[in-house]
């Protein structure tokens, strides 16, 4: 059984250095992750603004009802089925590649749950707050960005980790667009290998430890910005 072992983790990662699959892969979805994250950030901010002035003032009803149709569309459908349609629809015939087609997928999937933790965050901060604004001579637009924001990303900043981890693991099924993410190397081992063991283990050993390791940072995070507020 020994000689097994040793012969399968050969043939996974020593034979022709297949171990580089692993590596590029795990690049990749870090690589995603990441950029999708900036660009939900941004769109979920943008969103969560809209809709939560339109629930305080009435104002934005266009762009409340589009940022609402946004929400349902992707709150509503499997982020995978979004990966697809976004590549091999809207993208692929201005020969965008793959790479970066799951990036905008993911990062406009980010976006809907990004703008529901933002919106929360922003109406958890009490009415006085925007009425001390105006009092003081500020538009509702200087408000939201100097007083309201910085209270509500306080807030919201744990929420925030969760949905980073939460999209880490989503990453997983690039390997639908052909996208070569940490998953789609172990796939690729095993067709070269018929060997399902050491890849299908090494990755998720690799999603665990990067799991475990995100969750330990934003809990001491969390601890320190807990007594920051005392």
């Amino acid at each position: 059984m020994f000689d097994s072992f040793v012969r399968s983790f050969y043939l996974s990662f020593i034979a022709e250095n297949r171990w580089r699959y692993i590596v590029e892969g795990l690049g990749t979805t870090l690589l995603i992750t990441v950029v999708a994250v900036i660009i939900g950030i941004a769109l979920g901010f943008l969103v969560a603004v809209v809709r939560s002035t339109h629930e305080r003032t009435g104002g934005f009803r266009i762009l409340n009802r589009i940022c609402g149709l946004y929400l349902m569309v992707i709150r509503g459908t499997p982020v995978v089925v979004q990966l697809m349609i976004i590549f091999f629809i809207v993208l692929t015939p201005f020969g965008v590649g793959k790479l970066t087609a799951s990036i905008i997928a993911f990062g406009i999937n980010s976006g809907a749950y990004v703008a529901e933790i933002v919106r929360s965050g922003i109406m958890s901060i009490d009415r006085g707050q925007f009425e001390a604004g105006r009092s003081l001579g500020m538009s509702d637009g200087q408000t939201m960005r100097y007083i309201i924001l910085p209270q509500a990303l306080r807030n919201i900043l744990p929420a925030l980790g969760n949905e980073f981890i939460v999209l880490f693991k989503e990453t997983s099924v690039a390997g639908y667009i052909g996208t070569l993410d940490l998953t789609k190397a172990g796939d690729i081992l095993i067709s070269r290998t018929y060997e399902a063991f050491f890849p299908l283990i090494t990755v998720a050993l690799i999603y665990l430890v990067f799991v475990v390791g995100m969750t330990y940072l934003l809990r001491r995070f969390e601890r320190r910005l807990r007594q920051s507020e005392r």
